[in-house]
């Protein structure tokens, strides 16, 4: 079986290959529709999800190169749903520079990513392979959750009862089902047996839990210049997010008072309502809470990449990406 690649050079094969794209894609009519495309492919970002395609197809032994084109469709997708959820969530910073809705206008956004998300589509068929069925059909049903999940999690800011299993279930389609897709995808373009394809899926729902809690709990406690876009955005929004439903779980009647008075007031100040929670997460410990809960998804995800059939050698690229996720400070 050939070398490994590291994932930093399965990153750098994408980073390339979207270079390449945007280039064509800015310079295509109507400007306005595809020069908004090039802006968002050229902001940068961490591009894991392709990496884990690529990482999955290589780990079965696969051709990277082939699936090339399958790994930028997941980009594009990944990228086309941000600019959506930034309107939606009226997030003006996404990787310390402006959302697209702002820095042209929330119209061309919709539009831009109504087309990226056909355009994913097109990367995808271009892809060469006996699976094409198998990924396309995949690729659907997991473009079709993402959107659920997203759904979820506006539906949630206006619930007043929100459970932890109902927020884990909304992470795991909103963010998880993503990286497991993407890991799927390189299995099955590898030609994996179906029993490990599925394995590394849940391998990928695992990591994807521990990643969006992760996430949670940077938009709070992370340095703004790291994390990438202002912090406390999940504060201002009422998101339900593990902390603030946890912390409603544990507040004393005194804190529980404060949190129901900073979820339903509409006038306030930013700053002041975002320092307030903050306050009351860290009187909680829910910083090391929520990490111990991370990290029994992250111990999952280790099980499950245990069982797969492969040798232990060819496996250490993706522990180390787990290590890497659980370890970020972005």
């Amino acid at each position: 079986m050939k070398p490994m690649f590291t994932i930093e050079d399965l990153q750098q094969l994408v980073v390339d290959r979207l270079i390449q794209e945007a280039r064509r894609i800015g310079q295509t009519q109507p400007v306005n529709l595809y020069q908004p495309i090039e802006y968002t492919l050229n902001m940068g970002g961490k591009r894991l999800r392709p990496a884990m395609l690529l990482m999955a197809c290589d780990l079965f032994g696969g051709d990277v190169d082939q699936a090339l084109n399958a790994a930028v469709a997941v980009e594009v997708f990944h990228n086309f749903t941000l600019l959506h959820d930034d309107i939606m969530d009226l997030a003006d910073i996404r990787r310390n520079q402006p959302a697209v809705h702002k820095k042209y206008n929330e119209n061309v956004a919709i539009l831009s990513g109504d087309a990226m998300s056909i355009m994913a589509y097109q990367y995808l068929l271009k892809t060469e392979s006996p699976a094409i069925q198998k990924i396309t059909q995949l690729f659907s049903k997991t473009a079709m959750e993402v959107c659920e999940g997203q759904q979820y999690d506006m539906d949630f800011e206006n619930q007043t009862s929100v459970s932890i299993n109902d927020y884990l279930e909304m992470i795991r389609l909103k963010t998880a089902v993503l990286i497991a897709g993407s890991f799927k995808m390189g299995a099955q373009l590898a030609m994996a047996p179906d029993a490990d394809a599925d394995r590394i899926y849940g391998f990928g729902i695992s990591l994807g839990l521990a990643f969006q809690l992760q996430d949670d709990l940077l938009d709070v406690f992370a340095e703004q210049v790291k994390f990438g876009k202002k912090t406390g955005g999940d504060i201002l929004a009422n998101k339900k997010t593990f902390l603030l439903l946890k912390a409603l779980e544990l507040a004393n009647p005194e804190q529980k008072v404060q949190l129901n008075h900073w979820l339903n007031r509409k006038d306030f100040n930013p700053q002041e309502k975002i320092a307030a929670v903050k306050k009351i997460y860290t009187e909680l410990n829910l910083q090391e809470i929520s990490r111990q809960k991370s990290d029994e998804y992250y111990q999952s995800a280790l099980k499950e990449l245990q069982a797969v059939e492969a040798e232990i050698n060819r496996k250490e690229p993706l522990i180390l990406l787990a290590k890497t996720i659980m370890k970020r400070e972005h």
